[in-house]
């Protein structure tokens, strides 16, 4: 069986962070989210990463992560062109934004060639959540099923603002049954809420499970979303042509719905922490100052290493 290998989604934009939040330092040592996530995902067992990059962040991230990560695991970048799209679809004048997430795992498919595991590079999972990935991708996936680690929904928002969040259905044997990507979500007491298509404010209860990006597919599933890319682009293209995205979770329920896929849901117990705005990041520098101080991480992250 070919390793299981990290993908790091990084080519966001971070509009509403106010600047590349991917390479925020989050520590007193200068390291960034990316370097606890690889650090949690070596130590789970993964030696290789794929960084899925905008082509013109190369210089930054090459400048902010140096060579301290390829003495720890096998560093590989990917490129997300905004232009690179199925089916022969042109790129809508005025585009700029990323095309979302599914896109993303698509751009890298030249350097996946067996299982994986997905994460976005400014989101802190946590270490156990690593390890529960990594042992599932070991226990198998293939053509027929995926798996996911979700979080309790609470456990996952900011106090400053909004974000969106695959909220999903399980059934009792613990797989998805469905997952819908809801916008605008803020906390509110017992729970929080969203705004639907029509503008409505629609509940969700504290215990909700939410994707945060934490996927693991077989190599197939690249294949699969390539053709559902073409007919998410002939159907939304039209009427949204600036700023509609692809995104995972749309893959993920078009497959369950449609076809005999099964995805595990793996229920991960840490709490989220995330850099979606710039009043974030010292929620995030605190939480990780916490850590070290009980031993999570050692001070010195890469064993003096870090370059």
């Amino acid at each position: 069986m070919t390793k299981p290998v990290l993908v790091i989604l990084a080519a966001g934009i971070g509009s509403r962070f106010g600047g590349l939040k991917q390479i925020a330092p989050v520590d007193d040592a200068g390291h960034v989210i990316i370097d606890y996530s690889i650090y949690d995902a070596r130590r789970a067992g993964f030696e290789t990463a794929v960084c899925v990059i905008n082509p013109h962040q190369e210089k930054d991230f090459r400048e902010c992560l140096g060579d301290r990560l390829s003495r720890i695991i096998d560093v590989r970048y990917a490129y997300q062109h905004l232009d690179a799209l199925p089916g022969g679809f042109p790129l809508p004048e005025g585009r700029i934004k990323p095309w979302g997430t599914a896109h993303a795992v698509w751009s890298a498919k030249s350097v996946i060639s067996g299982p994986f595991a997905v994460v976005n590079a400014d989101d802190f999972y946590g270490a156990s959540s690593y390890k529960q990935m990594y042992n599932a991708l070991l226990s198998g996936v293939d053509a027929s099923h995926g798996v996911m680690v979700g979080f309790l929904l609470e456990n996952t928002l900011t106090e400053h603002g909004f974000v969106s969040r695959g909220i999903c259905d399980v059934d009792e044997a613990g797989n998805l049954t469905a997952i819908q990507e809801r916008v605008h979500i803020e906390r509110r007491p017992h729970g929080a809420m969203f705004l639907d298509e029509n503008g409505n404010e629609v509940f969700l209860p504290n215990g909700t499970i939410a994707s945060m990006n934490l996927w693991g597919f077989d190599r197939s599933f690249i294949d699969e979303s390539e053709a559902l890319f073409s007919s998410f682009l002939a159907k939304y293209l039209p009427s949204n042509p600036l700023k509609c995205e692809f995104y995972l979770p749309y893959v993920v329920d078009a497959l369950l719905q449609e076809r005999e896929y099964k995805v595990k849901v793996e229920l991960s117990k840490e709490k989220w922490l995330g850099v979606t705005y710039s009043d974030d990041l010292p929620a995030v520098k605190s939480a990780i100052a916490k850590l070290i101080a009980d031993g999570v991480y050692p001070e010195g992250l890469w064993g003096g290493q870090d370059g």
